[in-house]
C-alpha cells in the first residue's frame, strides 16, 4: 500500500517586530495577548493590535487628558495646591515614572522637553494676543501662562516619538530635510505675524501640499507593512487632537474667546487648519531626534516597484522587509 504523499513543508509565521518596543514589564502581557489574538480572524486581530498600538503610543497624551478630566470633578479652590499646579506636577512626575519604568525612551524625553519650550514660547504671545485664557490661579507660571500648558504640546511630540517605535515608522519619497525645516520655521512665524500683517496660511497649507504630496509612511502593524499618504496621517493625528481640546475646554482648563464670553461652545472647525499646520511642526521637529528612515526594500532601490503596488491601504507586497513579514 503506498504512502500518502507527504504534505509541502509550510515555515512557521516569522516573529513578530514587537519585542522590547512596550518595555521590560510587558513583555510577558504582550506574548499572552498576541496568543489569544492569534485565534481571531487575521483581519479583526490586525484591526485590534493597531488600535492597542495606536493607544499605547499615546500614553502620555491619555494620562494627562485623563488627569484634567479628573482634577476638574475632584478639586475644590480652597485646596492649597492650584489645579495647574498640580497637573505640572503629576506630568513632571509621569515623565520619571515612564522612564524609570523603560517605558519611554530618552530621546523621546528630548522631544517632550523641546516641544514644551516651543509650545511655552508660542503660549505666552498667544495668550498676550487674547487668543485664549487660562481662567484659573497658578504659582508655576510665566505671565499668564501656567507651566502644565506645555506638556499639551509635549503630548502631540511624545505620540509622534512614540509611534515612530512602536510602529517601526518609515518614509517613501521624503522631501529633504532642510525643505521641511524652512516650512516649519515659516509656520511657526506665521503663527506670530499674522497679528501685524497677512495672514500666510494658505500659502503655508499649499507649500505643505506640494512639498508631501507623494510621501507615504509606511508602518508595521502585526506582520505585514502598511501604508498611508502622510497629508492623510496628519489630518487624522489632528482630527483626535481637535477632540482632546474640545475635552480641555470643555474642562474649563483653557478657553477661547467665544467659550470664555457665552459659556461653553464647541471648539471651531477652523482650529483643524491650525492644529494641521501645528502638526507639521511637530513632524519636523520629531525628525530632528528621530531622523525619518526609509523603508527596507526603498533603500536596496525598489522605488519604482513600490509605486507599482495594487492596494493604497493595503500591505505593501514587495522588497525584502516586506516579503520577510508577510
Amino acid at each position: 500500500m503506498a504512502e500518502p504523499p507527504t504534505p509541502p513543508h509550510r515555515p512557521p509565521p516569522p516573529a513578530r517586530p514587537d519585542r522590547g518596543r512596550y518595555g521590560p514589564w510587558l513583555e510577558a502581557p504582550r506574548r499572552r495577548v498576541h496568543a489569544a489574538l492569534d485565534r481571531l480572524h487575521p483581519g479583526l486581530a490586525e484591526f485590534l493590535i493597531f488600535g492597542f498600538k495606536q493607544g499605547w503610543a499615546c500614553l502620555f497624551g491619555g494620562v494627562m487628558v485623563g488627569l484634567i478630566i479628573a482634577t476638574r470633578l475632584v478639586w475644590r479652590p480652597d485646596w492649597p495646591l492650584h489645579r495647574y499646579d498640580a497637573l505640572f506636577l503629576a506630568a513632571l512626575a509621569v515623565q520619571g515614572l515612564l522612564l524609570g519604568l523603560r517605558l519611554e525612551t530618552w530621546r523621546e524625553a528630548k522631544v517632550i522637553a523641546i516641544f514644551h519650550l516651543v509650545g511655552t514660547v508660542m503660549e505666552i504671545f498667544k495668550t498676550a494676543q487674547g487668543s485664549w485664557t487660562y481662567p484659573e490661579a497658578a504659582f508655576f507660571r510665566i505671565g499668564h501662562v501656567p507651566l502644565f500648558s506645555g506638556f499639551m504640546y509635549a503630548c502631540v511630540g511624545s505620540y509622534i516619538a512614540r509611534a515612530t517605535r512602536i510602529l517601526d515608522l518609515r518614509y517613501s519619497h521624503y522631501p529633504p530635510l532642510w525643505a521641511t525645516a524652512l516650512l516649519a520655521v515659516g509656520i511657526y512665524v506665521n503663527f506670530f505675524t499674522h497679528h501685524y500683517m497677512t495672514d500666510l496660511r494658505l500659502v503655508l497649507f499649499a507649500a505643505a501640499g506640494l512639498m508631501f504630496r507623494r510621501t507615504r509612511v509606511h508602518f508595521t502593524v502585526d506582520r505585514a507593512v502598511r501604508w498611508m499618504p502622510l497629508l492623510l496621517g496628519f489630518f487624522l493625528v489632528t482630527f483626535f487632537i481637535w477632540i482632546a481640546e474640545n475635552v480641555g475646554t470643555l474642562t474649563g482648563s483653557w478657553l477661547y474667546p467665544h467659550q470664555a464670553a457665552g459659556g461653553w461652545r464647541m471648539v471651531t472647525l477652523g482650529k483643524l487648519g491650525s492644529w494641521y499646520l501645528l502638526m507639521i511642526i511637530s513632524f519636523v521637529l520629531v525628525s530632528l531626534v528621530h531622523p525619518p528612515r526609509r523603508p527596507d526594500w526603498a533603500a536596496a532601490g525598489a522605488d519604482a516597484e513600490a509605486e507599482r503596488a495594487p492596494a493604497r491601504y493595503g500591505a505593501v507586497p514587495l522588497g525584502a522587509e516586506a516579503r520577510e513579514r508577510e
